[in-house]
């Protein structure tokens, strides 16, 4: 472990207890090191300029189709009643439950 990391033992326990992750004490040090590996990669990430950088919300610059917000049923109650065991009056027929 280096002098410069950031996860220590007491402070992965402390994370283990918050997620309820049980950590045993043998692949605590390997787990110690991954986060370690983790944390610089983010911080390399802060390091880059993105100034000039528009923010993106999509990667391929397309705008979706807009369409009319409408509720309709689909237009399928026949084909949905089909499945049904047992149907009157284009409605679902189901046994009583109130007495």
């Amino acid at each position: 472990m280096s002098n410069n990391s950031k996860i220590d033992l007491d402070t992965l326990k402390k994370l283990g207890k918050l997620s309820r992750i049980p950590i045993d004490e043998a692949g605590s040090n390997k787990l110690i090191e991954d986060l370690n590996k983790i944390i610089g990669f983010i911080e390399q990430l802060n390091e880059v300029d993105t100034e000039s950088v528009n923010p993106l919300s999509s990667v391929t610059g397309h705008n979706l189709p807009i369409r009319e917000d409408v509720v309709n049923d689909g237009n399928k109650n026949n084909d949905v009643l089909e499945n049904a065991p047992e149907k009157k009056s284009g409605y679902f027929v189901v046994p009583k439950v109130i007495e």
